[in-house]
């Protein structure tokens, strides 16, 4: 049966050695709770859409503890989502990244010109900070069967999805069913960015944050 744990020194020391092993973890987020695993093992990453029911034609997120992790893993953030990133992060804010050649991360997916992308997040949540420097950057999904809603508390993802999770880490309710905002650069879109998903963070603030100060986010 599947471990349920508050989150403490030991079962940090637990999600680390799960995550380690090609296991999968359940965590708080700041939006709701994620399904988890080793961004470079594809074996962790397959049991994920399995366990969701998701197809392979929707990325995974990459979430780490600060974007001083983006280097570590091969990826850069293009402007203008650099500054946005800046002033979003951490937060419900999920933009775009690129990854370099050497990137190892199982979880990148092609754009239109070939290249390959991956989505990144750093959530505002002390505990789940915790857990993401403990294990190291994770890649995630919200906890729930695709299509279903996302799990706002441990209890709803132990519902979803029962032993297919080899460690549930219990923070608490989180503050509601609603994901973050995913944004990718486009020269070619309004305002050079393409607001992919419309999650926490409006499209307007977006928008408007681009336009601060002149432009001074440097379009």
């Amino acid at each position: 049966m599947s471990d349920v744990r508050t989150i403490d020194e030991g079962s940090l020391r637990e999600a680390r050695k799960v995550v380690e092993g090609g296991g999968l973890i359940v965590l708080p987020t700041d939006t709701v709770y994620g399904i988890a695993c080793d961004p470079r093992n594809a074996d962790a990453i397959a049991r994920i859409y399995r366990a969701k029911r998701r197809p392979r034609t929707k990325a995974l997120q990459v979430i780490m503890a600060s974007v001083d992790d983006l280097d570590g893993l091969g990826l850069v953030l293009p402007p203008p989502l650099n500054r946005l990133a800046a002033q979003l992060l951490p937060g419900a804010f999920s933009p775009i990244a690129l990854a370099d050649d050497d990137c190892t991360l199982c979880t990148t997916s092609r754009d239109a010109r070939g290249g390959r992308t991956q989505a990144i997040r750093v959530p505002n949540s002390h505990l789940c900070l915790e857990v993401l420097r403990a294990t190291g950057p994770l890649a995630a999904s919200s906890a729930n069967r695709s299509g279903d809603e996302s799990a706002q508390s441990v209890d709803e993802a132990v519902r979803a999805f029962g032993d297919d999770v080899d460690l549930y880490l219990d923070g608490g309710a989180t503050a509601g069913h609603v994901a973050s905002t995913v944004v990718a650069a486009d020269p070619l879109a309004r305002d050079g960015v393409e607001i992919l998903r419309e999650g926490v963070v409006p499209a307007s603030v977006i928008r408007r944050m681009i336009h601060m100060n002149g432009g001074g986010l440097g379009l």
